[in-house]
């Protein structure tokens, strides 16, 4: 999503910096035009606008707060948009950090996908200030279609990302579910996706990862290992809350034993090659 979001500004005219922890990437972000840096420090000493696209809160305080991160580079002032899926209580604490140094922050997390990032058409949920918005227009119309206003304060943001994801999790496993009874009732898998994806059984995820399911292509755009975070957010926050969340619980477990099983760093709907050998089914990509 960070790399979509990087080409969408660079499309845009804008002057971006990127640092990422792979050379190899770096290396493809200068050659498209871009000024790569080795530390987040140095990334964002001329930036009006920071983007931070990590995994997890524990990477975001690393990127900002840490030995040569971003805070110790930024002016005065600088927005960041912290567009990781992290629990809202963790957007809100990070954020009060980021503005106890005089910067402004937009909590910004993003869906869409990669292809939606690389065309500068994601979607981002957003809460914040009026003159971090102000601030930050241009620099969010370059990678998204639409920008949600949810609130003047970091956390609303979070939370409806949360929210966002428990059913991106729960229509994945929904999906691997459903192709793999397919498969096991001898139903031809690109025939189903073809009438299901117009059908009202279908989602954006079931179009999306049952494409992937099909063609057995488990290269990772989104990693079972997210959602294993993500769905843990969920599962905690509903604790936190007093809600009852059975379905993303029973997607949460599927995705742990995914990942117990060693595709967490395949494509998220590796979670039905489970369902496939649990069946006794084979699913393209899974052999014999």
């Amino acid at each position: 999503m960070g790399w979509g979001a990087a080409l969408s500004l660079l499309r845009s005219g804008f002057a971006v910096h990127g640092c990422d922890v792979r050379s190899d990437v770096l290396v493809r972000f200068a050659q498209a035009g871009g000024l790569a840096c080795a530390t987040a420090a140095a990334a964002v000493k001329a930036a009006d606008v920071v983007f931070v696209y990590v995994v997890n809160s524990k990477q975001v305080e690393d990127v900002l707060f840490g030995v040569q991160g971003a805070l110790e580079g930024a002016r005065p002032s600088t927005v960041f948009l912290l567009c990781t899926t992290m629990a809202p209580s963790a957007s809100v604490a990070i954020a009060e950090r980021l503005e106890t140094a005089g910067m402004l922050v937009i909590d910004a997390p993003v869906s869409g996908g990669h292809q939606r990032a690389l065309s500068g058409e994601i979607t981002v949920m957003a809460s914040g200030s009026g003159e971090a918005f102000s601030r930050a227009s241009a620099a969010l119309d370059a990678v998204s279609a639409r920008v949600f206003r949810l609130g003047d304060r970091a956390g609303p943001g979070s939370q409806v990302k949360m929210i966002n994801q428990l059913l991106a999790g729960v229509h994945i496993a929904a999906t691997a579910e459903a192709m793999t009874l397919a498969a096991k009732s001898g139903i031809d898998l690109k025939t189903l996706y073809d009438v299901l994806r117009v059908s009202a059984g279908s989602s954006w995820m079931f179009e999306n990862r049952g494409e992937h399911i099909v063609t057995g292509d488990y290269t990772p755009r989104s990693a079972v290992n997210i959602f294993v975070k993500d769905l843990g957010i969920v599962a905690s926050e509903a604790q936190k809350a007093g809600a009852v969340t059975p379905l993303a619980t029973a997607a949460m477990q599927l995705f742990l034993e995914a990942a117990e099983a060693g595709l967490g760093l395949e494509d998220d709907a590796a979670v039905a090659k489970i369902l496939a050998r649990k069946s006794g089914a084979v699913l393209p990509g899974m052999g014999g």
